[in-house]
């Protein structure tokens, strides 16, 4: 993320939300005790446009926050901004001093498959169907890149990933040139094996445990191990 551009849009639009009493009418006296935004609505709607972005990657969770509206319709938004402001300046000073400097990863970050499929129930809370929603999208992705819609699910994923040929009808993916050797069995295999634990470990119980719902560090890493494959088979060439 570019920091310093955030950080710019982020203060852009916490001054054009902040509220003012309007500017004096020669002439006329204002006893209403009316205020308003700094800048007009439609102003402000544009720039929170590009501000939502933002606050999806540092405050995925923003639109869950208590703010009061009434009198400010970006009242919300401006809260979110503030907090994602603060996060930005100082998130490396904050892990420092509470002694957690190690690397961390933002599901914002992920393969754009994943993430796009994941993102809406995310943002809800709903960590369980975002993680379904996920897995949804990378097999779609994944029947459109070889052209299958008869198969989905690991029996995709492992006639995608055979290192038996090509055939009509029978697309393959390849992660490197299918040259006999021992490190292209294993990327083959290895794709297979991911896709056969994803659907087996993450997939079946989730669709059979539907009022189970999974922990936001738990959807995290499934996303991830998603990411991973479909980084595979993104990156894969298409053996026809």
């Amino acid at each position: 993320m570019n920091v310093g551009w955030a950080l710019d849009e982020l203060n852009k639009f916490i001054e054009m939300s902040t509220m003012r009493y309007p500017d004096p009418v020669p002439g006329v006296i204002d006893l209403t005790g009316h205020m308003e935004t700094q800048a007009h609505s439609e102003d402000i709607s544009r720039q929170a446009h590009v501000v939502e972005q933002i606050l999806d990657r540092v405050i995925p969770d923003w639109r869950s926050l208590d703010a009061n509206t009434d009198a400010n319709r970006w009242m919300l938004h401006r809260v979110a901004a503030l907090r994602a402001r603060e996060a930005l300046r100082r998130g490396e000073e904050i892990r420092e001093n509470l002694g957690d400097n190690a690397p961390r990863l933002s599901a914002g970050e992920l393969h754009p498959w994943i993430w796009s499929g994941a993102r809406s129930l995310w943002q809800s809370g709903h960590y369980r169907e975002s993680v379904e929603g996920a897995i949804k999208k990378l097999n779609a992705e994944t029947q459109n890149k070889i052209g299958r819609r008869d198969l989905s699910e690991t029996d995709l994923f492992k006639q995608a990933f055979s290192k038996d040929a090509a055939a009509p009808g029978k697309t393959r993916l390849r992660r490197m040139p299918p040259d006999g050797s021992k490190t292209y069995d294993s990327v083959q295999r290895g794709a297979m094996q991911l896709a056969e634990g994803i659907f087996a470990g993450i997939r079946n119980p989730l669709s059979h445990e539907a009022e189970a719902e999974l922990s936001e560090q738990a959807a995290l890493e499934y996303l991830a191990a998603l990411s991973v494959l479909a980084r595979w088979v993104d990156d894969a060439s298409v053996e026809h």
